[in-house]
């Protein structure tokens, strides 16, 4: 009555302003309802093995007072070093001399199991079988320094003996390393490579003059390295 004679409103125009006012507030009353925040359950983590829900107090290690989970182990590392191979020559005397394949990280001691073991009688007290191998490398048991490279049955070039030294002599050009054709004179990193390239491609040296056709060897420097080397 108060707002019909203050504004000077018809009765049908007030009640029409009432029920528009009502469906406001009951708007704005279900907009706010809708609007507000809501919480929101987390799953149950699954298991790997049976995806079977896992209570959450094993689930989260932090909810139980437990701490930080601790990482799962890694799996074992393999035998046999990084799972490559090596090729090595054990000559001398062992019961199967010749090219052996062994794993990575293998050592002399592996080599000479690989080869039968060694002869009866043979002195190994100054080879060092724990050594680790490495690839094309020479092993030679029971082979005086000095006699081994010279040619032989029993193995020749530049490589390890039973007594922890050098083998003196002619390089083998069929079964040195490339380290060990940087030690002759005027050859280096690059030209041992060549070198054993070449080996590799035309299936070894048949003799001392072959060393002309490998790339950076000239006239001189093979009269330099012809009494050096042996095929």
């Amino acid at each position: 009555m108060w707002v019909q004679l203050r504004c000077g409103l018809e009765p049908r125009a007030l009640a029409a302003l009432a029920v528009v006012l009502v469906a406001a507030a009951v708007f704005a009353a279900m907009h706010f309802w809708s609007a507000r925040p809501e919480g929101v359950r987390a799953p149950d983590p699954l298991s790997a093995a049976g995806h079977a829900p896992v209570p959450r107090a094993a689930a989260d290690p932090v909810a139980d007072g437990s701490g930080a989970p601790e990482p799962s182990p890694g799996p074992p590392p393999a035998a046999g070093g990084t799972g490559g191979r090596i090729v090595v020559d054990v000559s001398g005397k062992v019961r199967r001399p010749g090219i052996h394949r062994l794993p990575s990280g293998a050592r002399v001691a592996d080599a000479l199991r690989a080869a039968g073991g060694v002869r009866p009688g043979v002195d190994l007290d100054g080879l060092n079988r724990a050594r680790v191998l490495v690839d094309g490398e020479q092993i030679l048991v029971g082979v005086p320094p000095g006699t081994a490279a010279a040619g032989g049955t029993e193995g020749g070039g530049a490589g390890p003996t039973a007594t922890g030294g050098t083998a003196t002599g002619p390089v083998s050009l069929n079964s040195a390393t490339a380290e060990q054709l940087e030690a002759l004179p005027g050859v280096g990193p690059v030209l041992a490579q060549h070198i054993v390239d070449y080996r590799a491609q035309h299936g070894g040296f048949q003799s001392v003059g072959e060393l002309r056709e490998v790339t950076g060897i000239g006239d001189r420097r093979f009269a330099d390295l012809q009494s050096l080397v042996r095929p």
